[in-house]
């Protein structure tokens, strides 16, 4: 098979598996009273045993498809390969508002090759939502073309994210500029579903200081073949640390990359 073949299928694949996995995630979704949940980093950083067995489920269906292919998940991190190829799956994306009730959380399944993103799937199963993407193949909502928002900053909502690994002060400072921009914004639970909101054109960008590769590879990939632009994530080594991570419409992203700073500021 030619390359393109090849990523054709990894994308055939993957979206075969993000809805299993979005099936059983769902499933404990309306039991989750009876979760055992334990936190990570501080009180708000949670996870559930429906996490990892949605991201086991996710690891075995590709690896058994792939086995050459390397694999980066949030619940059991980094697995070597030698294809040059590497899976980014967060098996429940938005775990607060998933714990909560809420309907906003995804399933997202990435990956990246030597020449950055390349696939994504991130399926919503509350919402009824699947968007695919691979690179030089469009993205698609629910089997329709995607592109995201032909307008400016202000021309619609921009999704933001924060966490603790950023000082509140400077996401103060950030807010401001993009409030006296002009720009309105609002924070979801779920980072990768924003993503694809932007890539639908709901959502005009997202920007959050810092991000692991497994939030944000397949909404990447679906920004950019919706015609929008991403700021790029650190390849090698760097793909197993969090980033800034920033994509918008093409229209947007230049302001909102200034605004932003990421790039340029020692205190991100």
């Amino acid at each position: 098979m030619t390359e393109t073949d090849i990523l054709a299928h990894r994308l055939a694949r993957a979206t075969e598996v993000a809805q299993v996995a979005g099936a059983l995630a769902l499933k404990y979704f309306h039991a989750r009273d009876q979760l055992v949940i334990e936190t990570k980093r501080h009180p708000s950083d949670l996870v559930s045993e429906a996490d990892r067995e949605v991201e086991t489920l996710i690891r075995d269906a590709l690896g058994a498809a792939f086995a050459e292919d390397a694999m980066l998940g949030e619940e059991h991190g980094l697995t070597e390969g030698s294809s040059g190829f590497t899976w980014v799956i967060d098996p429940i994306d938005g775990t607060l508002p998933y714990l909560a009730g809420l309907p906003g959380w995804c399933v997202s399944i990435g990956g990246c090759d030597a020449d950055g993103p390349a696939l994504g799937v991130i399926y919503a199963p509350v919402l009824g939502e699947l968007f695919v993407a691979a690179r030089g193949h469009g993205a698609l909502l629910n089997g329709a073309p995607i592109r995201a928002s032909q307008g400016d900053l202000r021309s619609g909502l921009l999704g933001i994210g924060a966490n603790d690994r950023v000082e509140s002060a400077r996401v103060g400072q950030m807010l401001t500029g993009l409030m006296d921009a002009g720009s309105s914004w609002v924070r979801y639970g779920s980072g990768a579903l924003m993503l694809a909101w932007a890539a639908a054109g709901r959502l005009v960008g997202y920007a959050e200081p810092r991000m692991s590769a497994w939030d944000c590879m397949a909404g990447y990939t679906l920004i950019t073949e919706a015609g929008g632009r991403v700021l790029p994530f650190p390849d090698g080594s760097g793909l197993t640390k969090p980033a800034p991570v920033l994509g918008a419409a093409a229209a947007a992203y230049d302001e909102l990359e200034r605004i932003c700073a990421f790039g340029t500021e020692k205190n991100w």
